[in-house]
């Protein structure tokens, strides 16, 4: 049996190597991991990387010492620092209730409670720095003449200013172009409305003209024009005065207006019961006269001369 001494060498080193650390339970340096890896005693899988928990440590005497060193006590004025617990709940307050959540009991999670009690805590702060701010002279509101440096240049402003006013003129240009192009559509529609009630006031027109001209009525307010036309009967009551109408159509008017009326021929000289009850133009003189002709006076009679007289009289003349 052959013993190789090398490998009982390396053997040896290695189990030496591993009490020591294990005795030790330190860490190698770097130059002690140096040595091991030229002498050829690191070998792979001879290394094994242990997760180590750290360790929390709460040093407060530690914290006040530092707190300490770098503690200086100034005046409230330079430091503005205020410690306050959250204000009350004016509602819950006035209403008489009790507030909902109380301070220890608030929510971390809870956004909407968070909020409130940093909101309530400011507000508290903010009650109580006021008197003190007033007391020690410090001015809480800006003066009137007061003008502060401004972040930009007045150039920059200028730019911006001008910026600003181009927008709103293209703005109230592009407003503009819409209002003419909305008016410019009603105008049409306006247009093409007129038009159309011309030509159905000439349509009516022609229409009336052509039933005054056939008898059909015997209205002229179509030559009125423009004016306010009367309301149009329907065609119940125009059936109803064509049945009550009498006596002669309009184009039988028209044309006794135009040519003369010869009236009735025959009985024009009979009497009627109202021409025979009428004494009016009746004459107690005239009736009484004997022989006498109408317009003669004291009943006597002008007799006329002859032809042959009559003669007789011209020729002497």
């Amino acid at each position: 049996m052959i013993i190789d001494s090398s490998t009982m060498e390396s053997e040896d080193e290695e189990s030496l190597l591993g009490q020591e650390s294990e005795d030790e339970n330190s860490e190698l340096s770097d130059s002690e991991l140096q040595e091991a890896f030229a002498k050829g005693w690191l070998k792979p899988g001879m290394n094994v990387l242990v997760d180590q928990t750290k360790k929390h440590v709460n040093n407060v005497e530690g914290l006040k010492q530092c707190l300490a060193g770098f503690r200086k006590d100034l005046p409230w004025a330079e430091r503005l620092d205020m410690t306050n617990l959250p204000a009350e709940d004016v509602i819950y307050k006035a209403e008489g209730k009790k507030p909902a959540v109380k301070i220890g009991d608030v929510n971390p999670d809870d956004d909407f409670q968070r909020e409130m009690f940093f909101y309530r805590q400011a507000q508290a702060t903010v009650l109580d720095a006021l008197p003190l701010l007033s007391k020690h002279g410090i001015p809480t509101k800006r003066p009137d003449d007061y003008f502060a440096e401004m972040a930009k240049s007045d150039q920059q402003m200028q730019k911006i200013r001008k910026k600003l006013i181009s927008k709103q003129l293209i703005l109230e240009k592009s407003e503009k172009a819409k209002k003419l192009r909305e008016q410019r559509k009603f105008g049409k529609k306006v247009q093409v409305e007129v038009i159309q009630k011309r030509h159905k006031e000439k349509r009516d027109m022609m229409t009336s003209v052509k039933k005054f001209q056939k008898g059909m009525t015997d209205k002229l307010d179509f030559l009125d024009g423009d004016q306010k036309k009367p309301k149009e009967p329907s065609q119940a009551q125009n059936k109803v005065a064509k049945d009550n109408k009498k006596g002669p159509n309009a184009k039988r008017k028209y044309k006794d207006q135009r040519f003369g009326f010869g009236g009735k021929k025959k009985g024009k000289k009979w009497n009627t019961k109202e021409s025979h009850n009428d004494v009016s133009g009746f004459r107690a003189k005239v009736a009484n006269a004997k022989g006498a002709k109408k317009g003669a006076k004291g009943g006597k009679q002008n007799k006329r001369p002859g032809k042959s007289v009559r003669k007789k009289t011209k020729s002497r003349s």
